[in-house]
């Protein structure tokens, strides 16, 4: 059995040689440790120093392109390299490397899919009163919409089985960690957690710059997933409150009117339709979101045979894919350092075809889920 530790780095040259030394190098029903550093458009000698300590697998991005695409990227690189575990880490030492022996014994003994290392927020002493409160209403708003029960939906210290990343897919671009969970949720995919502690703190977040700019991208993340997931929380709620607020003053117009003072109400009737209209609107948006949801099922399953006939192929020689730059056609062309023992070479120009066919196959695939997921929304 193969694990891959992921490691995303954005300049963690300081921290990055704690994290390296702490990965265990054997562990009970484990074959193989392999190392992947994920280059998140580094300007510091991040991937030198990983060099340095022997790390052969690193995928590089040309410009910092989130955590959500590092974490993508990496995975995709793993299971081409034959990964069974991916576990995902951070270069800024926040998580104990030494703990992830503990975290994949759960997948080891196939008891789970998924396991998630739980800081214990409430016992971390640089967090205020406000953000941990806010964790533990965001962790309570991720598992009611993936229906888990889990203490620290946030955490990024995590493990994935091989078959529970090939039924994931990542279409947001903040961050994978709640929409991993709602989507493992619904597919009845198995979550365990793992308490662990937080190392001291390195750095501010460079996820985001504030907790208000957190909550509003975390918000929004979740509020896209319910609309994939369970539309008729959102939709048929929002349709059932109007609904009723139309009626309200349909009735009050008629009790007035049976009065004989009907006429000097017409304000009740225009509200009342207004209500009326956007609660049927809501649910005729609601039936579509249906509809589109049992689309997305089944492109998933087309996306998950994909992959396994993609994965299920040795690794390449030089498995070659591109990165897309967000405004001009930039593409990167990554080479496997097992192979080379050099660092990616980038080959700028503005072709934005993906060398290899399966990989297009998969790319397609998830701009179709993304398509999807824009449709929902709307």
């Amino acid at each position: 059995m193969k694990l891959f530790v992921q490691i995303p780095c954005l300049n963690e040259e300081q921290t990055l040689p704690q994290v390296l030394e702490n990965i265990p190098t054997e562990i009970p029903g484990i074959d193989s440790i392999e190392i992947l550093i994920v280059d998140d458009g580094s300007t510091d000698r991040t991937v030198e120093v990983a060099r340095a300590r022997g790390v052969r697998h690193v995928v590089a991005h040309v410009q910092n392109m989130g955590l959500a695409r590092s974490f993508r990227d990496g995975v995709d690189y793993a299971l081409a390299h034959g990964a069974d575990i991916v576990v995902n880490t951070d270069g800024d030492n926040q998580y104990p490397s030494e703990r992830i022996g503990d975290l994949v014994q759960p997948i080891v003994r196939g008891d789970a899919d998924v396991v998630i290392g739980d800081r214990q927020t409430a016992k971390i002493a640089h967090f205020s009163a406000f953000k941990k409160t806010m964790q533990r209403f965001g962790s309570h708003i991720v598992n009611r919409a993936a229906g888990t029960d889990l203490p620290d939906a946030a955490s990024g210290f995590r493990a994935y089985s091989k078959q529970s990343l090939l039924r994931l897919n990542v279409l947001t671009q903040f961050s994978y960690c709640m929409e991993t969970i709602i989507q493992a949720g619904n597919k009845r995919l198995r979550i365990v957690s793992l308490p662990i502690t937080t190392n001291a703190k390195t750095r501010e977040s460079r996820l985001f710059t504030n907790m208000g700019q957190h909550m509003a991208k975390s918000g929004s993340a979740i509020t896209r997933s319910y609309l994939m997931y369970k539309p008729h929380v959102i939709l048929g709620g929002l349709g059932a409150i109007l609904l009723v607020a139309g009626v309200i003053p349909f009735v009050r117009f008629i009790v007035f009117w049976l009065q004989g003072s009907g006429a000097g109400h017409v304000q009740s009737l225009i509200f009342g339709s207004a209500m009326l209209v956007g609660g049927l609107l809501s649910l005729a948006l609601l039936v579509i979101a249906d509809l589109q949801r049992s689309n997305r099922v089944l492109l998933e399953e087309q996306l998950e045979r994909l992959k396994e006939l993609q994965y299920s192929r040795p690794a390449p020689t030089t498995m070659k894919y591109e990165l897309r730059k967000p405004d001009a056609g930039t593409r990167t062309t990554y080479g496997s350092p097992k192979a080379s023992g050099a660092r990616p070479q980038i080959a700028e120009d503005g072709n934005d075809q993906v060398l290899e066919s399966s990989k297009a196959m998969v790319n397609d695939g998830v701009d179709g889920l993304r398509k999807s997921e824009q449709q929902e929304t709307r």
